[in-house]
């Protein structure tokens, strides 16, 4: 939680407080290249977040994908674009920080972050199940939550750049949902008959880790509705 909400966010406010204002020349010559690879980068985390089985690298690749955006956004030299790219700094390591404590707690009660061990964890964890899901929505860009509000200014500032690049940010969007809920559907509701380590332990939320994941959600969606 810490790695993903605060230190993961050095990179980008060292640019944005150090290497923008000081190198200009360097920024507007090399700012093809950063989209190009921004892009590049996004796109393919994506496609391979698809395919991960292990709950914390999906989570992980992830992070890397909306940091990406970030770099977009710093790059774009307008004000939409720096105002959304540190907005969506917040708001991912809220996100993030959610995302990362409910699979520790799923790790913490079955000792292990491979989603075919999986089966009806609803059954089990209600309470879990409704808030993890909250935090997807978060993740994905869910009006209403705040990681809508970073996404969509740095699309704006995309937009007056480059429109091909949009393009490929908002279908990135789409790939972030498709995991995103290709992870939720196969931990939360799959059945699962071979592996299944959730049938003797109904442990639900504690006192402490609800408390955790609701204070979390709520400045999400305070950012999201009054940003």
């Amino acid at each position: 939680m810490i790695l993903a909400a605060i230190l993961l966010k050095l990179g980008s406010y060292g640019m944005l407080r150090f290497m923008l204002p000081i190198f200009n020349y360097a920024n507007f010559f090399f700012a093809p290249f950063v989209y190009t690879l921004c892009t590049i980068s996004i796109i393919y985390i994506s496609a391979l977040a698809c395919r991960q089985i292990d709950m914390k690298k999906i989570i992980a690749y992830s992070s890397i994908s909306h940091m990406s955006f970030v770099i977009i956004g710093l790059f774009s030299f307008s004000v939409e674009g720096i105002i959304g790219s540190i907005f969506l700094m917040l708001s991912h390591g809220l996100i993030s920080a959610g995302l990362f404590a409910c699979i520790g707690i799923l790790y913490d009660r079955y000792g292990t972050r491979l989603i075919f061990y999986y089966n009806n964890v609803v059954h089990n964890m209600p309470i879990f199940s409704l808030l993890f899901f909250l935090f997807i929505l978060s993740n994905i860009g869910f009006p209403l939550s705040s990681g809508f509000i970073g996404e969509f200014l740095v699309c704006i500032a995309s937009a007056q750049i480059n429109f091909v690049m949009t393009i490929f940010l908002i279908f990135s969007i789409i790939l972030t949902a498709i995991y995103c809920f290709i992870l939720f559907n196969r931990v939360i509701f799959s059945r699962n008959n071979v592996f299944d380590i959730t049938s003797f332990i109904y442990k639900d939320l504690n006192k402490h880790e609800f408390y955790l994941l609701i204070c979390l959600f709520f400045f999400i969606i305070v950012l999201g509705v009054c940003p």
